[in-house]
């Protein structure tokens, strides 16, 4: 008798336990929407930048753009980090054509706007329009506090040409080895220190995804280029050997510069100066 009692209560208090478990389900699931529900309401209240947040004095929307091109305006201070944030220029296609960073010109560090100004280079773009894309700096990577904030560019109509420039591949056993990219760029008689310029630039940030990468230093300048009998002699500046020790780099600096320049049918080779002296140039 005592047993039956003893499992009879046994039951009842695991019954209730089913109970409460039920009912707590239930609430949780009509008090709560579905995952993606909660995801697509968290992005409609996501606060998109306005001129609340950021004015663009120049250029003004829908104007005719030319590189280099000449930004200001003003951001909350909240838009900068370290005193800057990013500006992208992208073609109608979405292809990012030029890459800027805005500088503040006061102290950043307030709620109050502070002026900033930037001067952006780009590429010729094929797309007749474009837009500027000023992007709230965000190091925190967190996409809800990504802002952004757009001003539709016009692009003036100019001839153009396509031409090389030479990256190293990372990985390669073969110091040598360059991998061709192509570049977009006014058309002009002097197409070979074009393309220098370009190889100059360095590669674009999808290049570098890719893994190309560059090894001749940044403030690299070019003094000179003439061609004379399928020769090009170019000069640089000092910056060009600075800190380059070592036979690998400077075969991949020398490697890049030829192939950029034999692209060419007038060039067959090419002789590598800086302010003027070829000796001991480019040297392990």
């Amino acid at each position: 008798m005592e047993r039956s009692r003893i499992i009879g209560a046994i039951v009842i208090v695991l019954a209730l336990a089913l109970g409460i478990f039920a009912y707590f389900q239930t609430s949780r699931e009509v008090g709560q929407p579905p995952k993606q529900e909660q995801e697509e309401d968290a992005a409609e209240n996501e606060t998109p930048a306005s001129e609340q947040d950021i004015r663009v004095f120049s250029p003004v929307p829908n104007s005719i753009v030319q590189s280099p091109l000449k930004i200001s305006g003003e951001a909350k201070g909240g838009w900068y980090f370290e005193a800057d944030f990013p500006i992208r220029l992208v073609d109608e296609s979405g292809k990012e054509i030029g890459l800027a960073v805005a500088q503040a010109q006061g102290e950043w560090m307030t709620p109050d706007f502070v002026p900033f100004e930037a001067t952006l280079n780009f590429s010729p773009s094929a797309t007749e329009t474009g837009k500027l894309i000023f992007e709230k700096d965000n190091p925190s990577g967190l996409p809800e506090n990504a802002q952004s904030f757009s001003v539709p560019v016009r692009f003036a109509s100019i001839e153009t040409t396509t031409v090389k420039v030479f990256f190293s591949p990372s990985g390669s056993m073969d110091c040598g080895l360059v991998i061709p990219v192509e570049r977009t760029i006014p058309r002009t008689k002097t197409v070979g220190r074009a393309a220098l310029e370009k190889l100059l630039e360095g590669p674009s940030r999808e290049e570098q995804n890719n893994k190309l990468f560059t090894s001749i230093n940044e403030g690299v300048e070019i003094q000179k280029l003439e061609i004379r009998d399928g020769t090009a002699y170019v000069d640089f500046n000092e910056k060009l050997q600075a800190q380059v020790g070592g036979s690998c780099r400077v075969t991949a600096i020398r490697a890049q510069i030829t192939e950029t320049l034999k692209q060419f049918p007038t060039v067959q080779e090419v002789v590598i100066s800086v302010n003027g002296e070829t000796e001991g140039i480019l040297q392990p």
